[in-house]
């Protein structure tokens, strides 16, 4: 009987000693067991992730001067500076941490909302009035009227408001990326500085609008890259036309007026000024651009192609009417290529928007159709790796691609089909990051990885925000949809 007592003592003993060290993490794991969190935590963490490390290797100093370049093997950052396009792709990546902060809370995460909310909202007015290095002023005549702007230039200037935007130094689309990111802004923190920059600037925009009269009274239309340009571009119209959609939103049911300034379609020259709501003012324009942009720039394949070129005349010129000089319009013949999937994936957005403001099932037929030719047209399945699509990644499409994305999650409330679309996205950061992150950053090529050659890995500032900015995406998606 001893010897039982024995046998069965030492192995109540074994049986202790194991059970307190499969409960003891003290020194292996002092933070025990892992926490599952759910994929769109994890997207949003990630998110986070990288745009800290973007922001502390990009960023210098108090103004918050850009690097366009960072190698995280050299530890490099490059003396060029980045454009405000380049710049805005820093605040669109931390508006999209900020919204996926607020769905998080909106689905009972509130303690991740109340740990970084703040911080990111700190970092966001930062950057926006950091942003004022790009302002310059400039007194510009367009096609109704002579008026002096203060716009954001393409390059840096040396203090606030000193660079130079006159000519083809400022263009129309860096205003427009900014207008979406200075509402998406007010939406998140209520500020109503970024609220009325953003109109300031879509009151600059519009009047880039060719409303001079063809020979049958009808509108030229659209808008040329910039105001020393005459090629008109499918990024200097398809990124408005959702910002003015929000803003017919933001109006609706209110009586504030703006002007209208327009050309006489009777003698075709005269220029006339109208008061009007800006509710209808801005969902009229959204509408205006819109169809624009699908009558001369979509492809018979179903994707948007590049521009209008063979313009004429070949420069800006001026004209002078009832002795007030004025910008001549632009004739416009050739169709430019190549397909890019910004230009579709701001027209995607467009369309979604335009649907929930007008309920016209053209815009939803429309986002269906252009969803299905887009994925079609720009994932090539397998074509780098095995079970994984692969988007061209040449010039700047890294960031050009997380505008389709957009486009596709803006879309999937209506048109389930494109959930396989956004998933694509999903697995390609997917695999960058749990096979190639470095030091906080993923490589620009997501699916092949770094060069051997350390000298060769800088990564474009714009491209680590944009991965950023996509997962943060996702991140909302996940939870909305």
């Amino acid at each position: 009987m001893k010897m039982i007592r024995i046998i069965i003592s030492a192995c109540s003993l074994i049986f202790l000693l194991i059970l307190s060290a499969c409960n003891d993490t003290s020194e292996d794991d002092p933070e025990g067991p892992p926490v599952e969190v759910s994929l769109s935590e994890q997207n949003l963490q990630r998110a986070m992730e990288l745009t800290d490390i973007a922001i502390s290797s990009h960023f210098t100093g108090d103004g918050m001067a850009m690097a366009r370049y960072y190698n995280p093997y050299t530890e490099v950052r490059s003396e060029e500076k980045g454009s405000i396009w380049m710049y805005t792709s820093a605040i669109e990546a931390v508006n999209a941490i900020l919204h996926g902060l607020e769905a998080q809370k909106a689905n009972g995460n509130e303690a991740l909302y109340n740990e970084h909310f703040n911080k990111y909202s700190e970092l966001l007015y930062k950057l926006y009035d950091n942003a004022d290095y790009y302002l310059g002023t400039f007194r510009l005549v367009s096609y109704t009227q002579t008026k002096e702007w203060t716009v954001y230039g393409v390059n840096r200037g040396g203090s606030k408001g000193t660079a130079n935007v006159k000519d083809i130094q400022n263009v129309y689309d860096d205003q427009m990326w900014l207008i979406r990111e200075l509402l998406e802004a007010y939406k998140l923190t209520g500020n109503d500085e970024y609220f009325k920059k953003a109109e300031y600037l879509t009151e600059y925009v519009l009047d880039g609008w060719d409303c001079t009269r063809n020979t049958s009274g009808e509108e030229m239309g659209g808008i040329p890259w910039g105001p020393g340009y005459v090629t008109k571009h499918a990024c200097s119209n398809g990124p408005m036309v959702s910002p003015l959609v929000w803003l017919h939103e933001f109006y609706k049911g209110k009586n504030d007026e703006t002007a209208h300034r327009y050309i006489d379609a009777a003698d075709k020259e005269t220029r006339k000024s109208m008061q009007v709501k800006k509710s209808d003012y801005y969902l009229d324009f959204a509408k205006r651009i819109y169809a624009w942009q699908k009558k001369y720039l979509l492809r018979s394949d179903g994707v948007y192609d590049d521009m209008m070129g063979g313009c004429s005349p070949g420069s800006p010129e001026t004209e002078t009417v009832h002795g007030f000089t004025y910008r001549k319009g632009i004739i416009c013949y050739d169709r430019v290529g190549p397909a890019i999937t910004y230009n579709s994936g701001t027209m995607l957005s467009g369309a979604a928007d335009l649907f929930r403001a007008t309920g016209d099932n053209m815009y939803l037929d429309d986002a269906k159709k252009l969803s299905d030719a887009s994925f079609h047209y720009f994932a090539k399945l397998g074509q780098t790796k095995p079970g994984y699509y692969t988007y061209d990644i040449s010039g700047f499409r890294n960031w050009f691609n997380g505008v389709l994305l957009r486009g596709y999650v803006e879309v999937c409330p209506e048109y389930d089909a494109v959930a396989a679309y956004i998933d694509s996205f999903q697995q390609n950061l997917d695999y960058g990051y749990d096979n190639f992150l470095y030091k906080g950053f993923l490589p620009t090529n997501l699916l092949v990885g770094w060069s051997q050659n350390n000298n060769n890995n800088r990564t474009e500032g714009m491209f680590n925000f944009a991965f950023a900015a996509k997962y943060a995406v996702l991140a909302r998606y996940e939870l909305e949809n």
